[in-house]
Order: C-alpha cells, then sequence, then structure tokens
C-alpha cells in the first residue's frame, strides 16, 4: 500500500472535519434559528455539493481560486505560488464538498433542543453565545459527533474533487482513492484491492464508533 498516500489522506479528512467544525457550528446555528424569509437560499447553496456532480463542482472551485480570481492572485502574492495543485487549494475544496455534511447534522440537532429551555436561559440572564456553548451543545453533542465523523469519512473517498483542484502530486495531492484509480489503470489489481480493502476497513470502524457514541450521548442526555 501506498502509505504517503494514506498520510495524505487522513491528513486531509482530520483538517477538514476540524475546520468545518469550526465553520459549520455558526452557519448551522443560523440557519436552525434564523427567521429570514429568504433563508431557504442559502440552505439550498450549502445542500448544493450533495447533488452537484464532483467534476462540476471541482472545475467551479479551481476557476475560484485559480491565479486568474482575485482569491487567487491575492494567495500568489502572499506565498509566492499558484494555489491550484496545492495541499492548500485541496483542502479548500474539500472543505466546500464536504459542507452539508457536518452543516445538516449540527442543524437538525440545534432543532431538536427544546425551544423552552432556550427561551429560560435568556431569561436567567444568559447571553446568546452563553446560552449556546453551555446549552445547545452539549444537548446537540450527538449531531456535532455525527456531522464531524461523516465530514471526515467523507473526505477519505473524494476522488472528482481531488483531482480536479489538486492533481495527482506523490506526496501532496495523492490520495487514497487516486492511488486506487492509478492500481486499477496499471492493472495492479492486488495493490488496488489491498488498499479498498484497507480504506473500507477504516470507513466501517469509524462509522461503528459514532454509532456507538450516539448510543452512549442519547442515554445519558434521553429525548422525549
Amino acid at each position: 500500500m501506498n502509505w504517503l498516500a494514506i498520510w495524505v489522506t487522513f491528513k486531509l479528512a482530520s483538517l477538514t472535519a476540524l475546520v468545518l467544525l469550526v465553520l459549520g457550528l455558526p452557519i448551522a446555528y443560523w440557519l436552525t434559528y434564523s427567521t429570514w424569509r429568504w433563508k431557504f437560499l442559502i440552505e439550498s447553496v450549502v445542500a448544493l455539493p450533495l447533488v452537484l456532480p464532483p467534476t462540476v463542482l471541482g472545475f467551479y472551485i479551481l476557476v475560484a481560486i485559480g491565479p486568474h480570481s482575485p482569491i487567487g492572485r491575492f494567495y500568489t502574492e502572499l506565498v509566492g505560488h499558484p494555489l491550484p495543485f496545492t495541499f492548500d487549494g485541496l483542502l479548500i475544496a474539500s472543505i466546500l464538498y464536504s459542507l452539508p455534511f457536518a452543516v445538516q447534522p449540527f442543524a437538525t440537532a440545534f432543532g431538536q433542543v427544546d425551544r423552552k429551555l432556550i427561551e429560560a436561559s435568556w431569561t436567567l440572564g444568559l447571553s446568546k453565545v452563553r446560552t449556546f456553548f453551555k446549552l445547545i451543545v452539549p444537548l446537540s453533542t450527538a449531531g456535532l459527533i455525527t456531522g464531524v465523523v461523516l465530514s471526515f469519512a467523507h473526505t477519505l473517498g473524494e476522488f472528482g474533487v481531488v483531482l480536479m483542484v489538486g492533481g495527482n502530486i506523490e506526496g501532496v495531492t495523492r490520495t487514497v482513492s487516486i492511488d486506487i484509480y492509478d492500481d486499477v489503470q496499471a492493472l495492479n489489481y492486488a495493490g488496488a484491492a489491498m488498499t479498498a480493502a484497507f480504506l473500507l476497513a477504516v470507513s466501517y470502524l469509524v462509522l461503528l464508533a459514532v454509532y456507538a457514541m450516539n448510543r452512549r450521548v442519547w442515554s445519558v442526555w434521553p429525548q422525549k
């Protein structure tokens, strides 16, 4: 197996899940509690990666971060090299591609918190920020775990977006999915089967862990 590709994949998945935890919480909170009548427009944008072909999403991300775009020019001037076909560019693409896998479980969990408890917290003088971290987050732990794990697991199997934005650079952007594809193209079915079995086992164990933790969480905070 290509352990370097495995390292790049796990590094990418871990950073993606971490960033989405930070970015996904305020987005999910706003989507859950906002009363703006046009909120569905933002909800549709967040959910778009679920239905958009990965190559299409990858193409638009590539254009958006390319050297001719404002973002691409700023990044090039800042660090001295373009953003596409780098690990940083791949991370940005992965965050956008896995965004709904984090935000939707977060928002679902927030929506299940009893509104009366939130209003009682405000009545007792707690600010919205303190209410969020002291009340809403603890009662939404299962959903938060699910969102983080789903975004991590989803990133493990990325292919189209990775290939479009990151390319196939050994030790930089070459992930496990691309390594499997290269083995199949080279008729190295034994190597592809071994790597695919490893990824299957890891994905199963990750999902097994989240289901086990969710059962334990709900036993601590039973829902009525």
